[in-house]
């Protein structure tokens, strides 16, 4: 870390946040034991981050569909650890999968296929050949339905998945005990049901297609005349595509009592030695699950079998199903052999298909994508970013206002909060990853302007992994010392992110050399749209003579430059948030607003139309050049608060008023000394009296060192321009005062302002605030600055200079 000697920052990349955080805590822990010299147990400290990892793990089948996705360029999203819940897709566009059950899974279908008794009806009903069954819930009628339907039978819960609690080939009372207490296990109703002669095969349905058929084989062994079942399983088990559970292509085979169970039918147990060459079976069932393995049958599977598979996930209601068979030759229509469709499963294993012991595989999980996004859709909503030092709220609610106007469901993240479709979702700062986040998974967001700030980079990195369009306004001094961020040029690096990130259209400010710079970080094909308030500004003159794009101030008229051509868009003291074209900071947002838009093919007239109707009043853009009037007195309220923007409200103040110029003014305490400074060397030379004031949260700052620091350096500038006989006179009239409640210092500023003076104060957080520094008593009325009784030239389009003359001006 500069300055910090030893001091180092590290940055982890990782899959589970969960694992990386007790992964930095035993990190930490053992490099303080070594350095005391003291044992550290290793071994255990894995055991547990191998179990959090496993915990955290991706299922196969959920891994195949996201991988699939990604491979789509489908934005991926892991909505919690705790289960492989996943977006897929933004906003209004997104879909979710949980394994194979997705947002287009009909809940009741789901529940009819856990009904194995109500499956079996339906199909039944359809035509479909299935077995004879009951369900029964006692040991009694158990016995009976066997002796109705004749052994062998099948014993399982009725409701059940995964072969959890089956037996087969169950064929007098003890097994049938035995089978009816495994089942019981996994719930009170036990279906007994009839055998069908076969092998047993999983045919996989999406929508109205079979896309993929696996012949399953039960977990076995073969013999090799001198190990043991249990050797031959351990040995089998130590395959690595074997592991526990659904965690890997394959699930090791367990030895327990349905396998005890399994090994007694064949006069054996896990200490019996097969002969060389003999198969042992150790499950009834053939699931991946319990250890089985599988073969690829797609292409083996007759069309009448495979319409009546379609046919059963249709009845059930399923988008994704998997079709238990059993027959003889799944090559044969099943009516001509005796088979029959034994289950109808939601949520399917896919694993399968994906990663067959034998034959070909079939990428399965990319089907189910397929199914989600038809036409090759990316499940993505336009999203613009916006980033810079100043006007990210103003620009981001202004962008936002117009797409809302055009009938636009819109996600937003200012400093303010978060707001869908116009309203608050959450209050407060909300400029970083989670937040946005907040707006990209909302259902109901159609379009997303994301105020994205170095805070939230630097902590957790953007929230998208592209966005249409990236604004950067500006870059000016502010945050540095903070996070490893030590000059404006680290801070250029840093929002510059949003450049790399965009794939449309970057818009940047021509004025400002690091945004210039960041020019070089822009993708190839991404359109790169300048905006500035000169013309003939070098930067802007050289990029309109290779004949791209961008927006510029030619006599108060906003113009856009394309092709050598210059077409007005609208004079910029029409627009309310410019305040009578004196804030000219917002008139640049408003060219940045304009240069996003238009990148994204939005038409010039409804981008206008949108933009007459946005203003800086506290309920469409609060605490950003909001205009009051008290008492004769205009107040402005602004969240100014670094010397740059300082600036800006002060040269909008000085358009505005023809009265004293009065400021109160603040800093967030955990800024460098030399930021302080110059936030009062600034507010110093430009406005006639300040009160300086602090803000509630210090920051860790003892109370007064920040407002000390800005007052210095406002008498400062002040001693630079003034004689010292001047200077003299103005400590007695205390030209630059400390009062440090930010209302208290607005009674003081207002206890000396006259009427025609103007106040502003700078690094507001609260309206409350302004309310009550002024009491219940006193008046305060929000004014159309329009109506304010200043000079404002309207200006027209005259005629455009040509390339070449702004290419000589340059």
């Amino acid at each position: 870390v500069r300055d910090r000697p030893r001091h180092y920052r590290v940055v982890v990349a990782y899959r589970s946040e969960s694992v990386a955080q007790r992964a930095i805590e035993v990190a930490l822990a053992l490099v303080e034991r070594l350095a005391t010299g003291e044992a550290f147990a290793l071994e255990p400290v894995l055991i547990e981050l191998r179990s959090l990892a496993a915990r955290a793990a991706i299922g196969p089948s959920t891994r195949a569909i996201v991988d699939a996705a990604e491979q789509r360029g489908i934005p991926i999203t892991r909505l919690t650890e705790s289960a492989n819940l996943f977006q897929l897709g933004w906003g209004a566009l997104q879909q979710r999968v949980q394994a194979t059950i997705t947002s287009q899974t009909n809940h009741v279908a789901v529940s009819i296929a856990s009904d194995k008794e109500l499956t079996k009806k339906l199909l039944a009903e359809a035509g479909l050949r299935v077995p004879r069954g009951q369900t029964v819930s006692s040991i009694e009628a158990a016995h009976q339905a066997m002796r109705r339907i004749g052994t062998p039978v099948v014993v399982k819960p009725l409701i059940g998945n995964h072969g959890k609690g089956v037996s087969t080939s169950v064929t007098n009372d003890a097994l049938l005990v035995a089978g009816f207490e495994r089942a019981q296990k996994f719930g009170r109703q036990i279906l007994i049901e009839e055998t069908i002669q076969g092998d047993d095969y999983r045919v996989l349905v999406i929508g109205k297609n079979l896309v993929a058929a696996s012949h399953r084989v039960p977990p076995e062994v073969t013999g090799d005349g001198t190990s043991s079942v249990r050797a031959l399983v351990e040995a089998v088990n130590r395959d690595p595509n074997r592991g526990d559970g659904h965690e890997n292509i394959l699930t090791k085979i367990r030895l327990d009592p349905a396998a005890a169970e399994e090994l007694q039918r064949h006069g054996l147990d896990f200490d019996a030695v097969p002969a060389a060459g003999r198969t042992v079976r150790l499950r009834g069932n053939a699931n991946l699950s319990t250890g089985g393995t599988a073969e690829d049958v797609t292409g083996r599977v007759h069309p009448d079998t495979a319409c009546a598979c379609v046919r059963a996930a249709r009845k059930i209601g399923l988008d994704v199903a998997g079709i238990d068979i059993v027959c003889t030759d799944i090559a044969v229509p099943l009516e001509a052999q005796r088979g029959a469709i034994i289950e109808v499963n939601a949520a399917p294993g896919i694993r399968m298909h994906e990663h067959p012991s034998h034959g070909e595989r079939h990428f399965v999980g990319r089907a189910i994508v397929d199914s989600l996004f038809p036409n090759d859709g990316d499940g993505r909503i336009p999203v613009v970013a916006v980033t810079g030092t100043n006007g990210k709220t103003t620009t981001t609610l202004a962008i936002a206002h117009v797409m809302q106007r055009l009938g636009r469901v819109t996600g937003v993240t200012t400093t303010e909060g978060i707001f869908i479709d116009g309203n608050p979702v959450v209050r407060g700062d909300c400029t970083g990853y989670w937040s946005a986040r907040t707006v990209l998974t909302s259902p109901e967001t159609e379009f997303a302007v994301l105020e994205t700030a170095r805070g939230g980079i630097l902590k957790r990195g953007l929230a998208f992994d592209r966005c249409d369009v990236g604004v950067v306004l500006n870059i000016a001094s502010d945050h540095l010392g903070q996070d490893g961020v030590h000059t404006v040029e680290d801070l250029a690096r840093v929002k510059g992110l949003i450049v790399e990130a965009a794939r449309t259209a970057v818009v940047l400010n021509a004025d400002d050399a690091h945004c210039v710079a960041m020019a070089r970080r822009a993708r190839r094909g991404v359109e790169v749209v300048y905006f500035t308030l000169d013309a003939s500004q070098p930067v802007f003159a050289r990029h309109l003579a290779r004949g791209s794009r961008g927006i510029h101030l030619q006599g108060g008229m906003l113009m856009w430059a394309e092709r050598g051509h210059d077409v007005p868009l609208v004079a910029a003291a029409r627009l309310p948030f410019t305040l009578r074209g004196k804030a000219r900071h917002n008139i640049a947002n408003a060219m940045a607003v304009f240069g996003a838009l238009m990148a994204l093919k939005v038409p010039r007239e409804r981008i206008l139309a949108g933009l007459l109707s946005f203003s800086s009043n506290e309920s469409q853009n609060p605490l950003r050049l909001n205009v009051y009037r008290t008492a004769g007195v205009t107040l402005v309220v602004d969240y100014a608060h670094n010397a740059a923007a300082y600036a800006a409200v002060i040269e909008t103040g000085r358009g505005l008023t023809r009265g004293r110029l009065i400021g109160v003014v603040a800093a967030p305490g955990d800024r460098q000394a030399s930021d302080l400074a110059a936030i009062g060397r600034i507010c110093g030379a430009g406005f006639d009296r300040l009160v300086v004031y602090e803000q509630d949260q210090k920051r860790g700052e003892v109370a007064g060192t920040t407002a000390a620091a800005i007052a210095e350096g406002a008498r400062e500038a002040r001693r630079m321009s003034a004689g010292p006989e001047a200077i003299v006179a103005e400590d007695r009239a205390e030209a630059v005062a400390i009062v440090l409640d930010v209302r208290a210092a607005t009674r003081a500023a207002l206890a000396i302002a006259a009427p025609g003076d103007m106040v502003i104060v700078g690094c507001a957080s609260h309206l409350s605030d302004l309310r009550q520094a002024l009491g219940e008593q006193a008046e305060l009325s929000s004014i159309d600055v329009t109506a304010m009784d200043t000079p404002v030239d309207e200006p027209e389009a005259g005629p455009a200079p040509s390339r070449s003359e702004i290419a000589t001006a340059a």
